[in-house]
């Protein structure tokens, strides 16, 4: 794995073993594919819940985003990549479940990644449906990550979704912009 573009572009993350079923980074070419939808990107105040590597905010800090925001459940694999990326400055790799993180934080984001594994999305749409709208800024942007044949339903407005084989990409956005 390897950032796609920006001012990190071509430094290796860090990965899971390849037979790991607890983190399944986002493929390069999927993270090409949805910063194009995304475009400008620059100052921006990223959440990557279930961040696992970290390489979607990582992807976000390369092509100018201001801060982010990293959460998983175990961070190892991220703080090993923030760290020798030297990324410390400009983000925060918080050690907590995301459901807990987002009934915690009162922080509003520009982008938030939501990725969460996908044997357990199916128990953590409805909760994640009623949270994640009061992190969001006002005309900021939600990228759900998921199984192509088992969608995350949110209630945002949908801008744009993309399948890469069996991952789908959905973008919502929060009106106001």
């Amino acid at each position: 794995m390897r950032v796609v573009a920006g001012e990190l572009k071509g430094r290796r993350l860090a990965a899971p073993p390849r037979r790991s079923a607890a983190v399944r980074p986002t493929a390069d070419r999927v993270r090409e594919a949805l910063f194009s939808i995304l475009g400008e990107v620059g100052g921006a105040s990223v959440l990557d819940l279930f961040c696992g590597t970290g390489a979607l905010a990582i992807e976000a800090l390369s092509r100018g985003a201001g801060r982010a925001t990293l959460v998983d459940t175990n961070v190892s694999l991220v703080r090993r990549n923030v760290r020798e990326l030297a990324l410390e400055p400009s983000t925060d790799v918080v050690r907590s479940d995301a459901l807990r993180y987002l009934r915690r934080s009162r922080r509003r984001f520009d982008l938030i990644f939501c990725d969460p594994p996908y044997r357990l999305a199916d128990r953590l749409e409805g909760e994640l449906d009623s949270l994640i709208p009061g992190r969001l800024a006002e005309g900021g942007r939600l990228i759900c990550e998921s199984e192509a044949r088992h969608p995350l339903e949110l209630s945002l407005p949908l801008l744009a979704e993309r399948a890469y084989g069996d991952t789908l990409i959905r973008v919502h956005a929060r009106e106001g912009r």
